[in-house]
């Protein structure tokens, strides 16, 4: 029942409500085409005044122009570099592939798997060891899965890569080198089974 009090002011607000809320809604959709637009334009002005400017400024590419070869590689010689896994515990550990012929200076890069099948999160580390031993010194790594500790969830398959170039100082008589890596779960307080 209707108020006879209200003579009729309660339509009016609720149509003067709705008329506000109709007004606000429009200048929000203003407001946020306009911001859009703003952000969307800034783009091209930002590139201009970085061009003018001459800060941060990134040429575009010159698609005739071909990358300079790089002069440290000896593609004289090659080298064969040999892939080996070995694990120390339940999961799978091994290269994806066997060996690469590579010359030295040349950046090559090999991915190894690790599967852990166990039903609990492992900690693990890899330790790389060479042969001859010599190749030691020689045999450069730019990224590596040994360089940090490694977490594997349970039953987790995961790819780990290995970025590296042979030094062209290498002894010319050194032809085959062979890459290990032991992998290893990190003493400590075994997780409980899942």
């Amino acid at each position: 029942m209707t108020d006879p009090a209200d003579n009729g002011k309660g339509n009016d607000t609720a149509a003067e409500s709705r008329k506000l809320n109709g007004q606000m809604l429009g200048k929000l959709l203003v407001i946020a085409v306009l911001m859009f637009g703003f952000g969307y334009g800034l783009v091209p002005v930002y590139k201009k005044i970085c061009e003018i400017t001459g800060v941060n400024y990134l040429t575009p590419k010159d698609a005739t122009v071909e990358a300079p070869a790089n002069t440290q590689i000896d593609k004289s010689r090659t080298i064969t570099v040999e892939f080996d896994g070995n694990s120390q515990g339940p999961w799978r550990f091994r290269p994806t592939v066997s060996s690469l012929q590579v010359h030295p200076g040349e950046m090559t890069q090999v991915v190894y798997e690790v599967v852990n099948k166990q039903s609990r999160k492992m900690d693990a580390q890899a330790i790389p060891s060479y042969a001859p031993q010599q190749a030691a010194a020689f045999f450069k790594k730019v990224e590596c899965f040994c360089f940090t500790q490694q977490t594997l969830g349970p039953n987790q398959a995961k790819e780990m890569p290995v970025v590296f170039y042979i030094d062209p100082a290498i002894p010319k008589d050194v032809k085959v080198i062979t890459l290990s890596y032991t992998f290893f779960e990190i003493a400590g307080q075994p997780d409980k089974p899942t």
